[in-house]
């Protein structure tokens, strides 16, 4: 879920209120805040803290919150907070930039999980992290308590087959595009950019896949691959997010907080073409 802003870049939590009912109402079943699409790098930790508190009074559906640092120790203290907030799950990316060991990357997540009573989703997503969990890490990371689940943004379909067999952990997927690739090898689900425009859809595609009525899933994987294009084709999902939600009437004000931008005219406009080509404006 993005993250509502005023046009001074503080955070409106009352907008959040309101956007994290609409998308509900639209059919999602759980809500991601405070991940990158929430602009997470850019957010502080008592806005984030008060972000899971905010859309936990309103909604009835899991809360799920980002929680990822390539600092171990801060990565533990968001951890602690945003659960202590109220948070079902949080969301941990694998740490970026510092590109450590596999066993650096084992020992940040037995950190976590040292510091968790809830479960913790793994966030692979080499193009962002410059970082592979080799399936040894995987199988190691499946044995700590709290690991439940990944999400899977390495865009390697059949390379989650045996991730997901060798170690029993839920698989979404990372990736709207693949979304029923996905599905097909296992996944339950997955966290979404398309959903702030598409959820109701995509809800209709997993149903359709989960009752064995693959042909109805398809049309619905390509009516949507418009829309997947243009949010995510050019790398800048928060922005489009933002934008596809202005162009639906949800979203007032499109701010963000540097070094995004709101989206230009031009992004707007491609926005609408998307959600109009995938016939959900």
């Amino acid at each position: 879920m993005v993250t509502p802003m005023t046009s001074d870049g503080s955070i409106d939590f009352e907008a959040a209120q309101r956007l994290a009912k609409r998308l509900v109402a639209d059919g999602a079943d759980g809500l991601v805040v405070n991940g990158t699409t929430g602009e997470s790098p850019v957010t502080h930790m008592e806005e984030k803290v008060e972000l899971v508190k905010a859309v936990k009074e309103v909604v009835d559906v899991p809360i799920i919150s980002g929680a990822g640092s390539n600092d171990t120790i801060h990565t533990v203290r968001m951890v602690e907070q945003t659960q202590e907030a109220g948070a079902d799950a949080v969301l941990v990316v694998a740490p970026y930039y510092s590109r450590p060991s596999q066993n650096g990357v084992y020992q940040h997540y037995a950190a976590v999980d040292a510091s968790a009573d809830k479960p913790i989703i793994i966030y692979d997503v080499p193009s962002r992290t410059g970082l592979h969990l080799e399936l040894s890490t995987y199988r190691r990371l499946a044995n700590l308590d709290h690991v439940a689940a990944v999400k899977d943004a390495t865009g390697d379909v059949a390379g989650a087959i045996r991730k997901r067999m060798e170690t029993g952990l839920t698989w979404y997927s990372g990736d709207d595009g693949l979304f029923l690739p996905y599905l097909s090898v296992g996944a339950v689900g997955v966290i979404s950019v398309i959903a702030h425009a598409a959820a109701g859809p995509m809800h209709e595609l997993a149903d359709a896949f989960d009752r064995g009525d693959i042909h109805i899933a398809q049309r619905l994987a390509v009516q949507l691959a418009p829309l997947v294009e243009a949010l995510n084709g050019n790398g800048f999902q928060a922005v489009m997010a933002k934008a596809a939600l202005k162009v639906r009437g949800v979203l007032d004000n499109t701010t963000m907080r540097l070094p995004n931008v709101g989206p230009s005219p031009e992004e707007l406009f491609r926005a609408e073409q998307g959600m109009r080509e995938a016939k959900v404006l």
